[in-house]
């Protein structure tokens, strides 16, 4: 017998990899990961949320399939954040990537004597770049406990394996408040839609398309949520990688280009309660740990799968991470609550011994039906020896007109790899959707991707 048919399942065996590689001309940036192994879990509270001013208008991308590689370090599952530099030579910070936000700043070294959470971090120093330029426009980003301020300044972007992008970024000079001082990051790079930038300045993501650094304005982000793995993820520039999905991807249209926001047809949990009725407005939101959604909505959720309210930041003295204490007037028309009661928002925990019979929780999105199980979206923890299981569902009610919307944050994302697409002039924007592979499922002891319900 020809040795033939014996070496094709060998060779389609090696071959299938392959298959789902992005074509050969892509420059592909890979940087080693690493994780920060977490003591105790912080739950991050929410931005405020504003209704843009108007629709940004959408570039036209490249052709090409450039990708960059860019590592996310994870912070107790819910600070991911990655390394950039500044300036010639690179200075080096750690920056949250977040698609709700569209402008990079970074401590300066010029900034405020009495700011402590600059001293505490890397700053930028202007003098030790050779390509820095000034620019001295002021900028301010209003945030619940405090403000970020300082001026805009010009020079070299690195990130992943891209270099020399002139890009327009904040030096903040003063950081008021406690959460910046604790913060194991540095500064923010926004990822969201021209209308949310401050000052007008381009988002880093714009500048590197328009200045020929990244062929198409496409980034993706794989959330590492295993804690048997070391590395926090990884933020892919200009595609994304099949090897970290289960194919295929479900693209959704971006409805309100502006945060990410798509539509919802329809929320399930079990079999026994839909939510979201007659459709409703979902954001996708790197910078928001939780899932949240209208207070009646949630109150009824939590009922389903037995949720006890606690007052988050009372009871278990949580540690609350700055990027979504954002105060625009979003939040402050939302049920007037102020930057003082914003750590009284209702948490609620779960008895760890009732995981394995809690009811799938689903969203209907793009006609396919995304399943979260118990052990997607029960935050487990450790305090003082005692295994604390608390729901990854919170109430956040925004009034219109930006709101009512749900977020879908990163208990969603961790569990979902996300592929953020600008689009251009003819396509517009979308965002396409597809279980995470994680090491985990690809030796088959992963979750059922999709729920199943009748439609």
């Amino acid at each position: 017998m020809s040795p033939l048919p014996l070496l094709l399942p060998l060779l389609l065996l090696l071959l299938l990899p392959l298959l789902n590689m992005e074509p050969a001309r892509a420059t592909l940036i890979r940087i080693p990961l690493h994780r920060v192994q977490p003591e105790r879990r912080n739950l991050n509270l929410l931005r405020g949320w504003r209704e843009p001013a108007e629709v940004p208008k959408l570039g036209a991308p490249s052709p090409g399939d450039k990708l960059t590689f860019v590592p996310l370090s994870n912070y107790r599952d819910v600070q991911y954040f990655g390394k950039i530099g500044l300036g010639t030579p690179p200075q080096n910070f750690t920056v949250v990537f977040d698609t709700g936000s569209s402008n990079l700043w970074v401590p300066s070294r010029r900034c405020h004597f009495f700011s402590v959470p600059c001293w505490l971090h890397h700053r930028f120093d202007p003098k030790a770049s050779s390509s820095f330029q000034a620019n001295g426009t002021k900028f301010a980003i209003q945030y619940g406990t405090g403000r970020v301020d300082g001026i805009l300044s010009e020079d070299k972007l690195t990130i992943g394996g891209i270099k020399g992008a002139s890009v327009i970024f904040g030096e903040a000079l003063r950081e008021p408040g406690l959460v910046f001082t604790f913060a194991h990051f540095d500064g923010i790079l926004g990822l969201g839609f021209p209308i949310l930038s401050v000052e007008g300045v381009r988002p880093p993501m714009d500048v590197l398309v328009e200045q020929g650094l990244l062929d198409k304005p496409v980034f993706s982000f794989y959330l590492n949520r295993d804690p048997e793995e070391p590395d926090g993820g990884e933020l892919v520039l200009g595609g994304s990688d099949p090897a970290h999905y289960i194919p295929p991807l479900t693209f959704v249209p971006v409805t309100v280009p502006a945060y990410w926001q798509i539509h919802m047809e329809r929320v399930k949990v079990g079999p026994g309660l839909t939510l979201c009725v007659r459709g409703c407005a979902a954001i996708l939101d790197t910078g928001t740990s939780l899932i949240t959604g209208p207070t009646e909505e949630i109150r009824a959720l939590h009922a389903a799968i037995g949720g006890y309210p606690l007052l988050a930041g009372e009871v278990l003295n949580t540690e609350i991470t700055p990027w979504h204490w954002r105060a625009t007037e979003g939040i402050e028309q939302s049920r007037n609550l102020s930057s003082s009661l914003v750590p009284l928002l209702l948490q609620y925990i779960i008895l760890c011994s009732e995981i394995p019979k809690l009811p799938a929780v689903s969203f209907l999105l793009g006609g396919v039906w995304f399943n979260l199980t118990a052990q997607d979206y029960v935050i487990q923890t450790t305090r003082n020896g005692v295994r604390l299981c608390l729901s990854g569902f919170q109430a956040l009610d925004v009034p219109p007109p930006a709101g009512p919307f749900w977020i879908l944050g990163d208990v969603f994302l961790g569990t979902y790899v996300a592929v953020f697409d600008r689009g251009d002039t003819k396509s517009g924007a979308r965002v396409g959707l597809a279980r995470a592979l994680t090491r985990r499922a690809a030796l088959g002891l992963g979750e059922t991707a999709q729920a199943q319900f009748p439609g």
